[in-house]
Formats: structure tokens, C-alpha cells, sequence
């Protein structure tokens, strides 16, 4: 596809040749239709993109789903430590991308053995989680949080209910209450270190949530039914801080990512002819709705990364020790190689919104993660049936981010439940 109007901002990488002509990842006209993006990428770089990180940092963006899965699959080449990173001496101390990519003694940034001792206990933990009670649970903050809005005929679904949901459901799993002042906190640090807004501070939100787990792993000294607790008492025998640092991973990926894939869920049933009739009991389901955003739309776009452990080759390209590679998760579920025509087996799982991997998403999270976006979706199509956008689909916006692929908001409007 040519289009002389779709071409990318380009700018010249600092003192790297490798990098001349790369693109911005950040402030792109394209946020709001990254497929388009990611298609122009393909076309003047390949499989394997030369990009710009906040302050024009160089990385390497991985667009192929042949590509993705190489370095996921070889941790030995791509390893997930970032104090490997040949950039850190021109990292600013206010560096808005710090909490994705400052190195912290979490699953996250640990490799080999460690990192399978520690994902084995999150793992552990997260199967002790009784999946019809999660769904009992859900279905019940559903409820309470319809019951809040359903008498005035109206809502906006993104901040009353999907964003609302998935914390609730996460820190209850925790231990932690589902309601009150700190959980609303939690809620909204937690998104500024993800997704962090003009006037945010990334960095001092994500230290508050750091304070705040620390907090709940204090107070659960004592055996109990929840996460937090298998993780404290598990053989492994994690430290406390190793406990924080894991449960604050566990309790991001639980939350904005499930709140996205219930609000790209309902945008897509609301405004997509083909669901239209299913949302009262028409051909296409729910199920096939969550499949289908998580190939085409899903929630986590981009994942930084992976940091190259010697010189090596992908996709083409020279890939120094140190370099940092940024794992296009959105880019690869639609490759052209894996969809030469045109969208088909939605029904399919093997996409890689999870990864994959030794560092995907730990089983089994997507599963929980199903049963509370899933059980979300069908609580309020239930409750309100007729339900409809309160706006045309072309003034829905997205949220400027490369990395997160949510709603600004998702209006809506419905026939009043009077109790």
C-alpha cells in the first residue's frame, strides 16, 4: 500500500548510522491508528524497525510474528536485564519510560534459574485462585458497579466500570479491600506509571505503589486464601521485598491491560454490524469478540523489551550487544505472513498478546484474565440490553500511547433500571 501522506516523521539516530531515517515512537499522529503504522514500518524497514524512544533513545521495534517469537524463544541471544542497555549514559534521571525499563529485583528483569523460581511461585500462587469464585466475585463488583450508574440512563463505561472492575477484582485476589481510599489510589498511580498523562510523574507513582504493596505484604503475616499470602509462605521462600517487587508486576498486568480488553471489547460489540445482533443473543459471542481484539486490538501494543546479549543478526538487521528491542506485539498478530489476505481464525490462541516464552505471562494469569474480562462483558450486557454508544464510533478516541491501546472514554446510553 503507497501513500505519500502516511509516511513517518523521520529523524536521524544520535551517532548511530544504524538508526538514520528511524521513526519516534513518541507523539505520533499514528496512536490513534497504530495498524497503519506498523504497515508503513513494514514496507521502508522490514520485519525489524529502527526507532526512536522518548528523547530520541534508539531501539529496535520487532514487527514480525517469526521475529517476536525468535527472541522470546531465545533468552540465551535476548535477555530481559536491562542494566545490559548500551544507552544508560544518556537516560535522564526524569526519564518517563524509568518504570518499564530501570532495572528492579522483580520477575520481570530476572533470567535463568532465578527466574524460573520466582515465576514458578507466582505461578503457584495464581493456581490457587478458584476460578468459579473469581467469576462469582466478578459478577458481584459488576453488579455493584452497574447498580451505581443503571438508574440514570447513561455512563461512561471506561473510568465507571473497565478500569474499575479488573483493580477491584486484582487486589481482592491480593488480599487487599476492593474498595477505599488507598485502592482508588493504587488505581490511579498505577496508571500514570503505565500510561502516564501531560503533568504526570511516572517515576514518584510507581514508588507509591511500591509503598502501598509493601504495605499489604506487612500486614499478611498470617495464612490466608489470597495471593499474597501462597507467595509469602511458599517453599521457595521469596523475601519480602522480592514478594513486593513481584506482586506490584502481577497486580499492573492484571489490571490496566484486563480493563483495555473489556473496553476494546464493548467498543468492538457496540460498533461492529457483525456483533450487533449477538449483544442480544445473535450468532457471534463474547468469546469470540475477546479473541478477536486480542489479534486485532490489543491491549498491550508494545512491550519494551528485550536487551541484546552479544552481536547477533534478526530480521536482517545488525543487532549490537546491548541494544535494546522493543517486542511488537500489535505489529506481529497482524503480520501479512501469518494473514496474507485478510483476518481469519479468530478462534485461534496463538497470538502473542501473553508473549511468549519463558517471560509470557505467567499460567495461569490469562486465564483469570479471561474470567474477569469475560465475566465483565456478559454482566453488562445482561443488566443492560439495550445498550448503545452514546456517540458516533469515529468520535471515540484513543489514548496517545504506543504502548497501551485503551479508550480516552467509551459513552454510553441505555433504557433506566429503576429498582
Amino acid at each position: 500500500m503507497t501513500d505519500t501522506g502516511s509516511r513517518l516523521p523521520h529523524a536521524p539516530g544520535p551517532g548511530c548510522p544504524a538508526h538514520a531515517g528511524a521513526v519516534r515512537l513518541g507523539g505520533l499522529e499514528y496512536q490513534q491508528t497504530p495498524a497503519q503504522l506498523y504497515r508503513t514500518l513494514r514496507q521502508e524497514h522490514g520485519a525489524v524497525a529502527p526507532v526512536l524512544l522518548d528523547g530520541d533513545i534508539p531501539a529496535w521495534l520487532v514487527l514480525g510474528y517469526a521475529e517476536v517469537a525468535y527472541v522470546t524463544g531465545h533468552d540465551e541471544l535476548f535477555a530481559r536485564d536491562s542494566r545490559r542497555w548500551n544507552q544508560w549514559e544518556n537516560i535522564p534521571a526524569d526519564w518517563p519510560l524509568l518504570p518499564f525499563v530501570g532495572y528492579q529485583p522483580s520477575v520481570l528483569f530476572t533470567e535463568g534459574e532465578e527466574h524460573r523460581r520466582r515465576a514458578g511461585v507466582i505461578t503457584e500462587a495464581l493456581e490457587g485462585v478458584d476460578q468459579f469464585q473469581l467469576s462469582r466475585d466478578c459478577r458481584q463488583l459488576a453488579d455493584r458497579l452497574i447498580a451505581s450508574f443503571a438508574g440514570s440512563g447513561r455512563a461512561e463505561l471506561m473510568s465507571m466500570y473497565a478500569h474499575a472492575l479488573p483493580m477491584r477484582a486484582a487486589v481482592q485476589m491480593c488480599g487487599m479491600p476492593h474498595t477505599g481510599e488507598a485502592t482508588v489510589q493504587l488505581v490511579e498511580d498505577l496508571r500514570i506509571s503505565l500510561d502516564a498523562a501531560e503533568g504526570d510523574d511516572p517515576v514518584a507513582a510507581y514508588t507509591r505503589v511500591g509503598e502501598r504493596i509493601r504495605q499489604l505484604v506487612e500486614e499478611k503475616r498470617e495464612r490466608r486464601p489470597d495471593v499474597t499470602s501462597r507467595m509469602l509462605l511458599h517453599p521457595a521462600g521469596l523475601t519480602d521485598e522480592e514478594v513486593v517487587q513481584d506482586l506490584i508486576s502481577v497486580i499492573a498486568a492484571a489490571q490496566q491491560p484486563t480493563a483495555n480488553w473489556i473496553c476494546n471489547t464493548l467498543r468492538l460489540l457496540l460498533t461492529d454490524e457483525r456483533f450487533a445482533v449477538s449483544v442480544s443473543g445473535g450468532r457471534l459471542s463474547v468469546g469470540e469478540a475477546l479473541n478477536e481484539v486480542l489479534w486485532l486490538d490489543t491491549p498491550t501494543q508494545n512491550f519494551i523489551g528485550r536487551w541484546a546479549v552479544r552481536d547477533t543478526q534478526l530480521g536482517g538487521r545488525l543487532i549490537r550487544a546491548g541494544d535494546c528491542l522493543v517486542l511488537g506485539l500489535a505489529a506481529a498478530n497482524t503480520d501479512p505472513q501469518i494473514w496474507p489476505d485478510s483476518f481469519a481464525g479468530a478462534e485461534s490462541s496463538a497470538h502473542l498478546s501473553f508473549s511468549s516464552g519463558e517471560h509470557r505471562c505467567p499460567y495461569p494469569a490469562p486465564l483469570l484474565a479471561d474470567v474477569i474480562a469475560r465475566t465483565a462483558v456478559e454482566t453488562l450486557l445482561e443488566r443492560l440490553p439495550d445498550l448503545v454508544l452514546a456517540v458516533e464510533p469515529e468520535q471515540l478516541t484513543w489514548r496517545p500511547s504506543v504502548w497501551m491501546r485503551g479508550l480516552h472514554s467509551l459513552p454510553v446510553e441505555f433504557t433506566p433500571v429503576v429498582r
